[in-house]
Parts: structure tokens; sequence; C-alpha cells
């Protein structure tokens, strides 16, 4: 399966109410990371064994371990979870800087060092959000 498949099968997976807000938010991804490449991610670890929820990520950027290797992996991700969606803006050096720039003015949700946690889409600003994911991405310096 190509990965816009695996997407179009995750976000069909989805229940409706759940769905339509992941939809939403993934044209939003595609608007915010334009000509960004687009990864799946399943949760499972290289035994199959599920590690994490599945993720939809956008963007490209490279981490730098401190044994000098490198590894390329997404900007942004959206992912569904038990109690809502997540949002990951990834490569953020200051991890206050998302909450205090952008959690008092965001709406009903909790910001963390790289992670935006909702119940659904109607609880924030979109705008915000956006305005978020863009800035994040734009200090990673890639894409």
């Amino acid at each position: 399966m190509t990965i816009p498949e695996q997407i179009e099968a995750y976000l069909t997976s989805q229940p409706q109410a759940k769905r339509t807000d992941l939809r939403a938010l993934h044209a939003l991804m595609l608007q915010a990371i334009p000509g960004g490449k687009l990864w799946f991610e399943d949760g499972k670890n290289s035994e199959g064994k599920v590690v994490s929820n599945p993720s939809i990520g956008y963007g490209t950027r490279t981490t730098t371990y401190a044994d000098g290797k490198t590894k390329e992996y997404y900007q942004a991700g959206l992912s569904a979870n038990t109690s809502g969606i997540s949002v990951y803006i990834l490569g953020i050096a200051d991890k206050a800087y998302l909450a205090e720039t952008y959690g008092k003015t965001l709406g009903k949700a909790t910001v963390t060092g790289y992670c935006i946690k909702f119940k659904k889409l109607a609880d924030i600003d979109v705008e915000v959000l956006e305005a978020a994911v863009k800035d994040g991405v734009g200090m990673t310096g890639e894409n």
C-alpha cells in the first residue's frame, strides 16, 4: 500500500466525528507544509508489537545524535488517541516555546514541548494551530 493509501485507510478506520476532524486537520497540514514529504507510522516496532498510536507525518527534518548518526523523520505529525487528537511539532529547541507562545490562545488544549492535544477540533482555534505548525516547521529550516 502506498503512503496516501495507508493514510486514507487510517482516516477511514476512525469513528465518524474523529474522522471528520482528522480529515480537516490533514488538509490543514498539507496547506501548512506545502510539498512536504508525507509519512505514515503504523505504531508498530520491528517485531510487529504496537508501541504507539499510528500517526501521519508531514515534511522532513534530520535529527543528529550524539554519536554523529542522523535520522530523517517528519517535522509535524497528526495522531488520534483514546481521548482525542494530538498534533506534534518536532524540532523546536525551546521546550516551553509552544505553550508560552500559543497555549493561551489555542483554546481547550494541552500543550507540551512538542505536542498539542485536544478532544475535538471545535475546542481549539484552528488558525492559531496552523500558525503554531508553520512557526515550528519554520524553526527547523527544513521541509
